[in-house]
């Protein structure tokens, strides 16, 4: 059995790992060492300004993470050193990793910037990632059904690209709003790949009781 709960700060390093490869973060770098602080900086960012921050258990195991950042509200994990840390390994990024990280980074903010001229967004899913060794069981879709639940009525937005299984969002309701082609460099390889911005009304709709 499956439970959705708020995530405890001891699996912070399991949630870490889960992105490396559900979220393609090894594909920015192949050294070991890099992936690691990379991959730290990753999480720290998005857990500081996380709203909610809800993570699966199956009994005393993390299995998957949804974190999201809804306006005007408070995020739940405050930290002087996540702060620090993400200034840190930004100022190094900006020195010798620009061809990685930069286009994925601009096309995402054109192409929000372009859905909300005429759209108002109230929050963004900033983390969701499942356990890679647990496959086949609902995990990602017990996690969106309780923000739903949670955030009902909130006009969401996530980034996604052609890399990733974003099917799952068109299956769940999520509309494709805006694509940009781009080609990241990792060492002597360029990957190639379309960044996507979905949104979506969250509407939770429960089955009626029995009678």
């Amino acid at each position: 059995m499956i439970e959705i709960r708020q995530i405890r700060k001891r699996d912070f390093n399991a949630a870490r790992k889960f992105a490396v490869v559900g979220m393609h973060l090894n594909w920015y770098t192949n050294n070991k060492f890099e992936l690691y602080f990379y991959s730290k900086y990753f999480w720290y960012h998005e857990i500081s300004r996380a709203t909610r921050a809800l993570g699966a258990y199956m009994g005393d195991r993390l299995v998957g993470v949804l974190l999201a950042d809804i306006k005007n509200k408070p995020p739940i994990f405050k930290s002087l050193w996540y702060k620090t840390y993400v200034k840190i390994v930004t100022f190094l990024m900006n020195l010798g990793y620009k061809n990685a990280t930069g286009p994925y980074d601009v096309a995402n903010k054109e192409i929000l910037e372009e859905y909300t001229k005429n759209n108002t967004v109230d929050g963004e899913v900033i983390f969701f990632a499942v356990d890679p060794d647990i496959k086949g069981r609902g995990i990602g879709t017990l996690l969106m059904n309780e923000l739903e639940r949670l955030e009902k009525g909130k006009h969401i937005y996530l980034y996604t690209d052609t890399g990733c299984t974003y099917q799952f969002y068109t299956h769940r309701g999520f509309k494709e709003v805006g694509r940009r082609d781009i080609s990241i460099v990792n060492g002597k390889k360029e990957v190639s790949l379309t960044c996507l911005l979905f949104s979506k009304r969250l509407f939770r709709t429960h089955k009626p009781k029995s009678p």
